[in-house]
């Protein structure tokens, strides 16, 4: 059952005025009356009173004060703790109402997988700057993780299987992982093939990959085949594994997104399409903030778009 508050009840006002609460906040974060008035703009005696109040409505303590400095009692802290979660989310609440209601602009930092980011994430960065003229775009394109928190990147966009972190992150899509050969390098594999049969073939290895030799294989619901590939090249570029195995000289495996167009062109064909390897995710990943700038839920929104309409033609083909 809610809790209803009669007015003449003690501690109403602290409830219903978060400004009692910043002053507050204000003289235990700076150590003074005469600090937190500067810092808020206002007269000592203002900041005195309130937090006066405070403390006689609760009947309670907050404040050691001495000539010297003013610190806040056990109480003091424990209240002034849940005082800046409380201030900080309303806080991020009127940043987050400012930013829904603003329109998209400015410059937009980002950084992407070099494969993902040539294959879909360009399309759709052209389309988000047609559609959003006061936008601009900065990408950084690397195959290496960054650290989203030690400079200014608004939005990491991570392909595979995300690593536990204390990041926000919005699932885009799924890719495939697929199993590749040029035309001639597929014709010398039976028909009737299993995984394991294809270690005597000519492997290139994407080494930027965890583990690019092991591969698990499932054919329905039960059956697993785990094959050891054998590799007679070692790439560490997803695009340079792709260039590889159009010119025949080994099988790979690839993403959907970086294989489609040769596959439709017939320049490379799937082996043993029967079997299938697990899928990966494409994650959006933001620093660990409440609320996110219009720009970048722009881009996102406009990069999942363009994933279901590549996924739909996928599944139709």
């Amino acid at each position: 059952m809610l809790k209803t508050y009669n007015r003449n009840e003690p501690g109403l006002g602290a409830f219903s005025n978060l400004r009692r609460l910043t002053y507050f906040a204000a003289v235990v974060e700076a150590g003074s009356f005469t600090a937190a008035a500067d810092r808020l703009g206002i007269t000592k005696a203002v900041v005195s009173q309130q937090v006066a109040r405070l403390e006689q409505e609760f009947k309670t303590s907050l404040l050691v004060r001495t000539t010297r400095s003013v610190k806040p009692t056990e109480a003091g802290l424990a209240f002034y703790l849940r005082c800046a979660l409380i201030l900080r989310e309303a806080e991020e609440a009127f940043d987050e109402l400012a930013e829904t209601s603003a329109e998209p602009s400015g410059m937009l930092r980002l950084t992407v997988p070099f494969d993902y980011g040539v294959s879909v994430v360009v399309p759709a960065i052209e389309a988000f700057t047609q559609r959003y003229a006061a936008c601009k775009v900065d990408a950084i394109f690397s195959d290496q993780t960054l650290d989203i928190m030690s400079g200014d990147i608004e939005l990491a966009i991570r392909v595979g299987w995300l690593a536990d972190s204390g990041f926000q992150s919005r699932k885009i899509a799924d890719f495939q992982q697929l199993l590749v050969g040029a035309p001639s390098m597929v014709a010398r594999v039976a028909r009737h093939a299993r995984p394991q049969t294809l270690s005597t073939f000519p492997f290139i290895a994407n080494t930027a990959l965890r583990d690019s030799l092991r591969w698990t294989f499932s054919l329905g619901e039960g059956e697993y085949e785990t094959v050891s590939m054998q590799a007679s090249i070692f790439l560490d570029a997803t695009l340079a594994v792709r260039e590889a195995v159009c010119l025949g000289a080994g099988l790979s495996v690839l993403p959907d997104y970086v294989v489609a167009d040769d596959l439709a062109a017939g320049r490379l064909i799937q082996v043993l399409p029967q079997w299938k390897l697990p899928m990966g995710g494409i994650h959006a990943v933001f620093p660990a903030a409440r609320y996110r700038p219009a720009k970048v839920r722009a881009f996102v929104d406009v990069l999942a778009g363009r994933e279901q309409q590549r996924q739909a033609i996928s599944a139709v083909e």
